[in-house]
């Protein structure tokens, strides 16, 4: 569990990314799902959008996601929304949070 002051810092991280997965009209697949997974593995971090056909709500479908794949809700703005997840390897470790 993150605290608020690691939120903040997460957020200003987050402030200078695209949106990196998109969430489409078929909402929520493995592959979206996959995807999201394969990002965090890799950044520790993902901005994710949801697309203006899809009928989802942003910080429902961030929580979801977030229970499944073990990661944290950041937050949620509009059609999009952040997700982080500390890498398990230390040497894999990009986001430092104190």
């Amino acid at each position: 569990m993150i605290t608020g002051k690691q939120r903040s810092e997460l957020k200003k991280i987050a402030q200078e990314m695209r949106p990196t997965v998109m969430i489409g009209k078929d909402e929520v697949t493995p592959n979206v799902i996959s995807a999201i997974d394969d990002y965090l593995e890799a950044h520790e971090i993902v901005k994710v959008q949801i697309q203006e056909g899809a009928l989802l709500d942003p910080k429902e479908t961030a929580n979801e996601i977030a229970e499944e794949l073990g990661a944290e809700f950041v937050q949620a703005i509009g059609r999009k929304f952040v997700l982080y997840r500390r890498a398990n390897d230390p040497d894999k470790r990009k986001i430092i949070l104190l």
